[in-house]
């Protein structure tokens, strides 16, 4: 069986030389051949241009096909695998018209393993686990009230006055923060139509205290069934959000205030200039680390009384393996290609896995990938 990586940009790298360099049968596509061969050169000399055409011509029954590029490729390369009786895999959010593949994936015995990258990925393995372990407890009630929190961002080792730098093209950042959220708060739906509208503190469970400032991101409603909460708990909080260094809201306040200015072709055309000068300004100095933060805790009360507090933390930064982002995003894909590979994941289309002896496997392999990584008691 082949396995066919697609895309070689920065957050490829150490999961697709790990599959290489474990003796895998890999081929890698690129859109430019020349960088993946910077990429992986030393490694394997099988790199083809990538082409939708080419790649679906070249699978087999049984490949398995990652794509590591844009997220309006996820859809056509699984597509394809599908008329090929190929897997997929994919570290991006499931989209609707990916989701909307399951049955026929389900059919074919094939399967979509998406969101096993940092974030979407760790926090969904953290998340499983730390439900499990409530359900388990001495303190599990179904009366319990329950407060869920999951933050996670790629942050500058070394501080700046921005509070923040670039490892790619600024403008996602920038289009993020235009977008709305959802999230429970208190026992309410709450709707933020700007992530500046919703900025608190976190003082995070590190072996060095350090407080963060946080913020809501995209829809959290769904990961309340995909963490398998009981459609009865009560739930107190429940918030999926994106983590920043203290003092981030106020170095950016001027950037927020252009932001909300910004309406229609004249607008986008303003954020990629705002991007093109965000990139020049706070970009990362060559081998300058860059650090990843997160956090993902579980919290029941009765009665006003915590019975049961747990948080994942992890902290890590570039070293000699390279940048952190790279190995936190990469490294967990490589982990769901050889769960394919090894069938321990069923047909269909789904996200990180949740059972108990994948969850622990893949955990204990990310808690290398880390210089901290602990389960904290509170």
């Amino acid at each position: 069986m082949t396995i066919h990586w697609c895309g070689t940009g920065l957050s490829s790298g150490p999961g697709l030389r790990r599959l290489i360099e474990a003796g895998h049968k890999v081929v890698v596509w690129n859109r430019t051949v020349e960088k993946a061969r910077e990429a992986v050169g030393d490694l394997t000399q099988d790199i083809r241009p990538y082409a939708l055409a080419d790649l679906t011509a070249a699978l087999q029954p049984g490949d398995v096909a990652i794509s590591m590029l844009t997220a309006d490729h996820h859809v056509p390369i699984a597509t394809a695998c599908l008329a090929k009786g190929a897997h997929f895999v994919s570290s991006s959010y499931i989209a609707p018209e990916m989701k909307a593949l399951d049955q026929a994936f389900r059919d074919a015995g094939l399967v979509s393993i998406n969101e096993v990258g940092l974030d979407p990925g760790i926090d969904h393995l953290m998340a499983h686990d730390l439900v499990a372990r409530y359900r388990a407890s001495k303190a599990y009630d179904a009366e319990n009230t329950l407060s869920f929190v999951s933050y996670c961002g790629g942050i500058p080792k070394i501080p700046n006055p921005f509070r923040y730098k670039f490892s790619w093209a600024p403008v996602g950042v920038l289009k993020a923060l235009r977008s709305p959220s959802r999230s429970v708060k208190n026992f309410v739906e709450l709707r933020v139509a700007r992530p500046w509208d919703a900025i608190t503190s976190y003082d995070a469970p590190l072996p060095q205290a350090e407080s963060f400032e946080v913020y809501p991101n995209r829809d959290s409603y769904p990961f309340i069934e995909e963490y398998r909460f009981d459609p009865a708990w009560k739930v107190k909080d429940f918030v999926r959000g994106t983590i920043r260094l203290g003092g981030w809201a106020e170095a950016w306040a001027p950037v927020f205030r252009e932001i909300e200015t910004l309406e229609g072709p004249a607008g986008d055309a303003r954020l990629a200039e705002m991007a093109a000068e965000f990139l020049k300004e706070n970009a990362y100095a060559p081998g300058e680390p860059d650090r990843v933060v997160l956090f993902v805790s579980l919290k029941a009360e009765r009665d006003g009384r915590v019975v049961f507090h747990e948080t994942w933390a992890m902290d890590a930064w570039g070293d000699a393996r390279g940048s952190a982002m790279a190995r936190l995003v990469s490294m967990p894909v490589s982990f769901a290609v050889e769960s394919v590979l090894n069938h321990e994941i069923t047909a269909g289309v789904h996200a990180a896995p949740h059972e108990p002896k994948l969850l622990k496997s893949w955990l204990d392999q990310v808690r290398g990938l880390a210089q901290y990584m602990d389960r904290v008691q509170h």
